[in-house]
């Protein structure tokens, strides 16, 4: 572990900023020198989710080197708006550290909150001061606004519902919203029951599933997101021990019956203990 000092910690931040400069700069790397906020957009995204995965895997070197890489972006990004004139690194930081103080009273200020709740709620109506404040705020205009369409739909979802939460309107408590989802899965079986089945309704009622799911999963505490990721790994990690099983005769899955696979299937969750 690093036991840098602040100025030392200050002192290795400007050079990062000064190394990307570098990269950017003429005789600096091609690759770097021709791109745009456009084109490495979807880099700052992807750096995210590895973060995400590095942090539910507890795998603290990996963590540390996703970190530096969404690091990077948030410099790059301020370099390319240094060279249009339109701000630098020190304005994002400055932005934000003013947003934290702002939005902190009962830390920096006298306001009172004496819990996460009511830290949320404050944070929320700080916010649509702030919009109102800066003329952003329309009579149209949203709390749910502020996220974005682009995110994943279980991301979109648990962060709207999340918000929706702050300020009440929620289930009471996660038995509240199991019920909804059994509900769900009730409508959606009679969709799927009827003999002119519109694949519309059938889509239609799938989505209110898993929006039913991802409020199941916020109310007691989980990330949807990370849950879904976890169960994705599972599903990699015992097909992959199908398709070893079956290589042990020079077989592949496409060569197999389904009670077979299914048996491997039953092995992994054996050697897993669960």
């Amino acid at each position: 572990m690093s036991n840098d000092r602040p100025d030392q910690t200050a002192h290795r931040f400007r050079e990062l900023v000064d190394l990307v400069a570098r990269l950017r700069a003429p005789g600096g790397c091609p690759w770097d020198r021709e791109q745009t906020h456009d084109s490495i957009k979807g880099l700052a995204i992807e750096e995210a989710y590895e973060v995400a995965e590095a942090i539910d895997l507890r795998d603290d070197q990996e963590l540390r080197a996703e970190l530096g890489d969404l690091l990077l972006q948030v410099v790059f990004h301020s370099q390319i708006a240094t060279e249009e004139r339109r701000f630098a690194i020190d304005d994002v930081i400055a932005t934000l550290s003013d947003k934290l103080i702002r939005r902190h009273p009962h830390v920096f200020g006298d306001h009172e909150a004496d819990n996460p709740v009511a830290v949320l709620r404050n944070w929320e109506a700080l916010k649509a001061a702030e919009r109102e404040s800066s003329g952003k705020a329309a009579e149209s205009a949203s709390m749910l606004d502020s996220v974005s369409k682009a995110m994943p739909a279980v991301m979109e979802a648990f962060q709207m519902t999340t918000k929706a939460a702050r300020v009440g309107f929620d289930w009471p408590d996660a038995p509240g919203a199991l019920g909804k989802l059994a509900e769900e899965i009730d409508e959606l079986k009679q969709e799927i029951a009827r003999d002119t089945r519109d694949p519309r309704a059938v889509e239609h009622e799938i989505g209110d599933l898993l929006f039913a799911a991802v409020n199941v999963a916020r109310l007691l505490g989980v990330d949807p997101e990370s849950a879904l990721k976890g169960a994705n790994r599972k599903f990699r990690r015992r097909f992959r021990h199908i398709e070893q099983r079956l290589a042990e005769s020079g077989r592949k899955p496409a060569d197999s019956t389904l009670a077979e696979m299914d048996a491997f299937w039953d092995e992994a969750k054996q050697r897993e203990g669960v």
